[in-house]
């Protein structure tokens, strides 16, 4: 018996800690940083802890705002595809633009997109300034 709640406490601790995001819940979902009801699909964000937690925002400069307000480890990096709403993509691998053409909920006016091609094309179509994770990170921190 000693042996099976032992198991049953380990897999408790094991499901509650997986690093993976949520769904968000459009219109019902808050914002972790500015607090705002998200509802643009195209450019909410999250950040999960290396023990699971999960912390939504309406746009990926709220995100970036964050981070310099935390020192828990970070798993993943998380912002939603420009070209594919409600689809959440790696922002270490993702390449974004800052278009005044592009209007993001916070006025960064700052998209994420998934392929470079996409945002070199969006770049052709709206104007804007591209920028890798790294890149973007040292502009808005500036």
């Amino acid at each position: 018996m000693k042996k099976l709640i032992t198991l049953f406490i380990l897999s408790t601790l094991f499901i509650s800690c997986t690093i993976k995001p949520q769904e968000i819940n459009y219109g019902e979902d808050t914002c972790h940083y500015c607090s705002m009801t998200i509802v643009d699909r195209q450019h909410a964000a999250q950040l999960v802890t290396d023990k699971g937690k999960v912390y939504k925002f309406d746009a990926a400069e709220c995100m970036i705002h964050q981070l310099s307000e935390t020192t828990t480890p970070i798993a993943l990096y998380l912002v939603t595809d420009y070209s594919t709403p409600e689809s959440l993509i790696d922002a270490e691998k993702a390449t974004f633009i800052i278009s005044p053409n592009i209007p993001s909920p916070m006025k960064a006016n700052l998209s994420a997109l998934a392929k470079r091609e996409d945002a070199i094309s969006l770049q052709e179509e709206k104007d804007g300034e591209l920028f890798t994770w790294e890149e973007l990170l040292k502009h808005l921190n500036n």
